[in-house]
């Protein structure tokens, strides 16, 4: 089963995504630990990660080429504030997925709830045939 892991150190982000994505039926792992996420990235249970901007000590610019070197096909979500440009080019450079904006309002949520399920269809339509 695909796994979708949340990684954020805020606790109130972790739980209303992690509401709307099981609600919507998805295998959710939520975490405030580096060691959690990578250790859930190695063992297989995350395709799919939504990543803030700072989590665990670490900003996600320092995590995410270690999280892309764990699995050079998972699927980096950076759910954050606005980062400046510079930073979302270099995160580009690493490989995430796509760049969404922390949802502040209620409608906010449909951008990020679309853009797993682009995720999770990407991976189901590159995934070798049995």
């Amino acid at each position: 089963m695909l796994g979708l892991l949340i990684a954020d150190n805020d606790t109130d982000a972790r739980k209303e995504l992690a509401d709307l994505f099981i609600e919507a039926g998805y295998n959710v792992i939520v975490t405030n630990s580096a060691a959690n996420a990578l250790y859930g990235i190695l063992k297989k249970t995350a395709q799919v990660v939504l990543i803030g901007s700072e989590f665990d000590e670490f900003k996600a610019g320092e995590l995410i080429p270690l999280l892309k070197k764990c699995d050079r096909n998972l699927t980096i979500i950076l759910v954050s504030d606005d980062p400046s440009l510079p930073v979302i080019r270099k995160l580009r450079k690493e490989g995430i997925f796509y760049h969404a904006l922390k949802p502040v309002k209620p409608e906010d949520k449909e951008e990020i709830r679309q853009v797993v399920r682009c995720a999770f269809e990407n991976l189901l339509s590159n995934r070798p045939a049995r």
